[in-house]
């Protein structure tokens, strides 16, 4: 009863990690901006490092089941 949470929050963490991981990388490999108005490489690294921090997190509340 009590792992539905984190069930729950860790698939809401992965798709969001591995979804924003996987548009930087279409956006990156087509030489388009992740954000506007921002220098690219910033953009780049804060973007990937958001991913793996809730890819992270996503695993964390997997193993708490």
């Amino acid at each position: 009863m009590e792992s539905g949470p984190a069930i729950f929050a860790g698939m809401v963490f992965a798709l969001f990690g591995g979804g924003l991981l996987a548009w930087t990388a279409v956006r990156v490999r087509q030489r388009q901006p992740v954000a506007h108005g921002v220098r690219p490489v910033a953009s780049v690294t804060v973007a990937t490092l958001v991913a793996v921090v809730a890819l992270a997190v996503g695993a964390w509340c997997f193993t708490r089941l």
